[in-house]
């Protein structure tokens, strides 16, 4: 039996991480935790019966205590009670599913526990990767990728030499605008940005796969978590989203991981690491397929991917720039506040205007979201 703890398990990865334990009877989950959603919350922890339970805003965690008195669970809230599940003896394996620069600290402190790591918060390693890897080596913990394109790669890795990988090919589906133009994407509203063809995810990152940010981010999380040059890194537009992403070696040859858009492939994958469990589902029929076409990405009209990049080379406290002023602007234009191509200029002021710290601690980490949230706030005039 592996004990397994969620953090954000109300929202799409955690959903379908319980839909994993659900069908195997070799998970048991001893600890949840998520933001506001009390009456989903109070449904999964009758279900599957949690020691300790997280809410991060605090009169959340009081109306779940309220709701859930017959239990014999502990409810927590805020950063502490994400910590103390973290740290929880009983967890063997963290599922790290929360969006933002809040699961770098319950990250952090799972693997000084020795916990594993089953990685969907792609803020940790883009904003705190020169921090958490040799942590990990050093601890003996595994960083298990969850995103499809992440757990492809690694998949297509496992057995091989890493000094014997050329390069890597990150696929992206190109998102609901591709083919279309800077001038045609002025009217974008949030309802068609939230149109994904393929995958069904939360809104946040919805949105940044319609501006190819999701991608840049992936960008820079696979520079740490495969030990790579930006150079080995190159992104190839897969419109069918079948092919999630490939490594080329040396000597030319190329293993790719292929399967249906399903999430719940790459999650399964990390929990049950090094083992294959059988996973009922549709599977790709190539007759029906029939073709697979790939394309080069439009940087110039889709800015947020060569943003990535240069974060990236810049490095120190830059990435956690591009990430937090994105997370801001993607949420003002939920908010119609700003326009959809708003987004990436928002993204790209706010990086001129930071003053890069090289190699920044947690703190310093933490400092410069806040200081890019701020300006950007000043900058919409919010």
């Amino acid at each position: 039996m592996k004990k397994i703890a969620i953090l954000g398990s109300t929202g799409s990865i955690g959903t379908q991480t319980l839909e994993i334990v659900r069908e195997n009877s070799e998970l048991q989950v001893v600890a949840l935790a998520a933001g506001s959603n009390v009456e989903l919350m109070e449904r999964q922890i009758r279900e599957f019966r949690p020691a300790l339970a997280a809410m991060w805003k605090e009169e959340a965690a009081e109306e779940l205590k309220k709701r859930v008195a017959d239990l014999e669970v502990k409810i927590v809230s805020k950063m502490d009670g994400l910590l103390e599940i973290a740290t929880l003896e009983s967890v063997e394996i963290l599922v790290t599913a929360l969006v933002g620069m809040i699961g770098i600290r319950p990250t952090i402190a799972a693997i000084e526990q020795g916990k594993d790591i089953a990685l969907a918060n792609k803020e940790t390693l883009v904003t705190a990767g020169h921090l958490i890897m040799p942590l990990a080596q050093k601890k003996g913990v595994s960083i298990l990728p969850v995103d499809s394109e992440h757990s492809a790669i690694f998949q297509s890795m496992r057995g091989e030499k890493k000094e014997q990988v050329e390069k890597i090919l990150l696929t992206a589906s190109g998102g609901p605008f591709r083919g279309r133009k800077r001038e045609e994407l002025t009217q974008i509203q949030p309802r068609d940005a939230l149109k994904h063809p393929n995958w069904s995810m939360g809104r946040k990152i919805t949105i940044d796969s319609s501006t190819l940010v999701n991608k840049g981010l992936e960008v820079i999380e696979a520079k740490w978590l495969f030990d790579l040059t930006l150079e080995q890194i190159q992104v190839v537009i897969h419109p069918q989203s079948i092919i999630h992403s490939m490594v080329q070696y040396r000597d030319g040859g190329i293993i790719a991981q292929l399967g249906t858009p399903d999430m719940k492939l790459p999650i399964q994958y990390a929990l049950f690491y090094p083992d294959r469990m059988p996973m009922k589902g549709k599977r790709v029929d190539f007759y029906e397929l029939g073709t697979m076409t790939f394309e080069k990405p439009d940087i110039s009209t889709f800015e947020g991917l060569a943003l990535a990049y240069e974060a990236a080379r810049i490095g120190g406290s830059m990435p956690t720039v591009y990430n937090a002023a994105n997370e801001k602007a993607v949420s003002l234009f939920l908010e119609e506040k700003i326009s959809y191509l708003g987004i990436t200029e928002l993204i790209s002021d706010a990086m001129k205007h930071h003053q890069v710290i090289y190699n920044p601690n947690l703190e310093e980490i933490l400092k410069t979201e806040q200081e890019s949230y701020q300006y950007i706030n000043e900058v919409v005039g919010k």
